[in-house]
């Protein structure tokens, strides 16, 4: 007699499905449970475990451009810029750029340029993030409801064995003739 995999007889168990029916999550799930692992994961472990340093140097961008140290910093650099060429450097003759500030103005410019899909990458990084979040959430989830549902069964024929015993010691009750 061929015995089914030890999988397919949780999915079919657990799930009612065919291993051939079984989402990537909802095998990795049964394999653990199978395995007696544990399941859940550090999603920040997971995501970077897959990043690429391009990503990576993405996202330290991002935070460091999205800070209020960083904000700070530019507005003095922006302020000592103009100082500089528009009072101690012409006061000499020496301003490099005098106001309108257009050397400034180009890079800015070339700093937004650069700076904004920097930023959209990470956002993208983030999105990954979370879809990973809610794989390993699904994962952590769809193990809890299965692990419950073999408890709730456990106790179930705990419970029917304990009634076929205590209905066993019973004496029999035959009606008089």
């Amino acid at each position: 007699m061929n015995t089914p995999h030890p999988l397919q007889q949780l999915a079919q168990h657990l799930l009612g499905k065919a291993m051939h029916e079984l989402e990537p999550e909802e095998t990795h799930v049964l394999e653990t449970i199978r395995q007696r692992r544990p399941i859940s994961r550090d999603v920040a472990d997971a995501s970077d475990a897959e990043s690429t340093f391009g990503e990576r140097l993405s996202d330290r961008v991002a935070s460091v451009g999205g800070s209020w140290t960083f904000i700070v910093c530019f507005s003095l650099t922006m302020l000592g810029w103009m100082l500089l060429n528009s009072d101690v450097l012409a006061h000499f003759g020496l301003a490099f750029d005098p106001y309108p500030y257009i050397f400034l103005n180009l890079m800015l410019s070339t700093l937004a340029a650069i700076q904004a899909p920097i930023i959209m990458m990470s956002q993208n990084r983030q999105a990954a993030k979370d879809r990973v979040a809610a794989r390993l959430d699904f994962e952590v989830n769809l193990r809890a409801e299965l692990e419950i549902m073999r408890l709730h069964e456990k106790i179930d024929q705990r419970i029917q064995q304990r009634l076929d015993q205590i209905l066993e010691r019973l004496p029999e009750k035959h009606p008089e003739a």
